[in-house]
């Protein structure tokens, strides 16, 4: 799954802020939320499978964490826009501020 799908959902962005305090437990995810333990599941499978999450297993615990990769992806793609619109920016200020100085020359 598309990590940016897999965050459009309230519910999983908040999970994914709780996992950046540190690990946490299923039971312990699930006590935080008013829904359903099959519907959290759920999320985390989703989150799981977009590569953001990674579950370990401890004994009859479920223990999940941030992965670094799947965030990592995120900052590539942030870097990648940023470059791109920043450049343009620059260029579009660049040629206000010249438009805006040949509209002070006509004034004169």
């Amino acid at each position: 799954m598309d990590r940016f799908i897999a965050l459009a959902d309230p519910t999983r962005r908040r999970i994914i802020e709780m996992l950046g305090e540190g690990a946490l437990a299923a039971g312990e995810i699930t006590a935080r939320f008013s829904i359903s333990a099959p519907a959290i599941s759920q999320h985390l499978k989703v989150l799981r499978e977009a590569g953001l999450v990674r579950v370990e297993v401890s004994g009859q615990r479920r223990i999940y964490r941030l992965d670094p990769e799947g965030l990592d992806a995120f900052d590539l793609w942030v870097k990648k826009v940023r470059g791109f619109w920043g450049s343009r920016l620059d260029i579009l200020g660049q040629e206000l501020a010249q438009a805006d100085s040949h509209e002070g020359e006509k004034d004169e």
